[in-house]
């Protein structure tokens, strides 16, 4: 898989809802990368994310799930940036996978671990309740009190989102705030408005 250096947009450590809604992004020269583009890349992201067991396996299937939840959750996050109503499909697709969270992780004894508690479900429901925890965390994320710092870079045509910081954060990233920077200063020079 190759990974995009870019690093974590503010906000997407603590809240994986973020994370998730940031592995699609769009780069300069009208490209997009997408970190879920095959089942492997997908659990990887899960795996590093802690939300599925190492060595996990899953199918397309399951991708298309966890990216179509993608899609729910910036559906959200750009109503809550753009203080418009949500389209329905995106509330009910976060409500479907929060309603989807499979039974609690049950209690297991091993002479390795001693007692743990352990997901121990079909791989389908591995990402059902990965994919719960992700919109659990969203829906925290949009109700709670980090709800009026969600913001979306605005170094186009960068999308990426992020909780701001500060006021004055407009950018997701030294790389976008430099290439604003740059922008700006070549536009100055060139005599001509950004």
């Amino acid at each position: 898989m190759t990974i995009l250096a870019l690093p974590p947009a503010p906000g997407s450590d603590e809240h994986v809802s973020l994370a998730l809604a940031n592995t699609a992004v769009a780069l300069p020269g009208g490209h997009r990368f997408d970190e879920l583009t095959s089942p492997d890349a997908t659990t990887e992201w899960l795996e590093i994310h802690g939300l599925v067991p190492d060595r996990t396996t899953l199918q397309s299937y399951c991708q298309n799930r966890l990216t179509g939840l993608r899609s729910d959750i910036r559906a959200a996050l750009t109503a809550q940036v753009e203080g418009t109503v949500p389209p329905r499909h995106a509330v009910d697709g976060i409500n479907r996978a929060l309603a989807s969270m499979p039974s609690a992780p049950v209690l297991q004894h091993d002479a390795n671990h001693g007692f743990r508690r352990t997901i121990k479900h079909p791989t389908t429901r591995l990402v059902e309740h990965a994919m719960s925890q992700i919109a659990a965390n969203c829906v925290l994320l949009l109700t709670g009190e980090d709800a009026g710092a969600i913001a979306q870079c605005q170094a186009s045509p960068c999308d990426r989102f992020m909780l701001r910081t500060h006021a004055r954060r407009h950018w997701c990233s030294v790389r976008c705030g430099d290439r604003v920077r740059a922008a700006r200063a070549y536009a100055r020079k060139q005599g001509t408005p950004p």
